[in-house]
């Protein structure tokens, strides 16, 4: 898997863009967000990534910001949902923007992008809410599994268990119950899951 790609901005055409990457030039698709926050041609970019591997072709998609890409990440999972229309919902509308609509049942800010029907809203509003990042006190969003406050193992802890499968509200319980003063990501997770059986 791509995690990342740092290199030099040789085009860009909206959705897509070309990287030189010490020689190898990455084809990659973003979303308006990320496509508004690149530099000019010639300059330095660093995005975020995450590969699509179907029968036909090979395709990757990069983000400014991990936020942004956990979020696509969640969306392709969505029955219904792929990656074109993942990338055309974080096109029009921003990860807390997205995020107020599934918490507020918004389903007509959702309809009002291209390609998303209501019955395409609703199923993405009932499946998003569990795969939601809690919202710290201020309403910010938190990274996904994150809880303002948390110590960092504990915040990687929740992360890798919704790696893993877990529902949001699941992995927070299961690391709670084992979680202690101390211990790192690693011995945490190993005994969330021993408990679990």
């Amino acid at each position: 898997m791509i995690g990342f790609l740092r290199g030099l901005l040789v085009a860009k055409s909206a959705p897509s863009l070309l990287l030189d990457v010490n020689g190898v030039g990455y084809e990659v698709e973003a979303p308006m967000a990320t496509f508004y926050k690149l530099p000019e041609i010639g300059r330095e970019v660093h995005l975020y990534t995450h590969l699509v591997v179907r029968e036909d072709a090979q395709l990757l998609f990069g983000f400014s910001n991990q936020d942004e890409r956990a979020l696509f990440r969640s969306l392709i999972k969505v029955n219904g949902v792929g990656a074109r229309l993942a990338l055309t919902l974080l096109s029009g509308l921003s990860v807390d923007e997205f995020h107020r609509c599934v918490q507020n049942h918004d389903t007509a800010a959702l309809v009002r992008l291209p390609g998303i029907g209501k019955k395409t809203a609703e199923r993405l509003i009932i499946e998003m809410r569990d795969r939601l990042p809690a919202s710290d006190v201020s309403g910010a969003s938190v990274t996904p599994g994150f809880v303002a406050g948390e110590p960092m193992p504990v915040q990687e802890a929740v992360s890798a268990l919704i790696a893993l499968g877990y529902k949001n509200q699941d992995a927070h319980r299961m690391v709670n119950k084992v979680a202690a003063q101390g211990k790192s990501s690693e011995e945490i997770i190993r005994a969330a899951l021993q408990a679990a059986r």
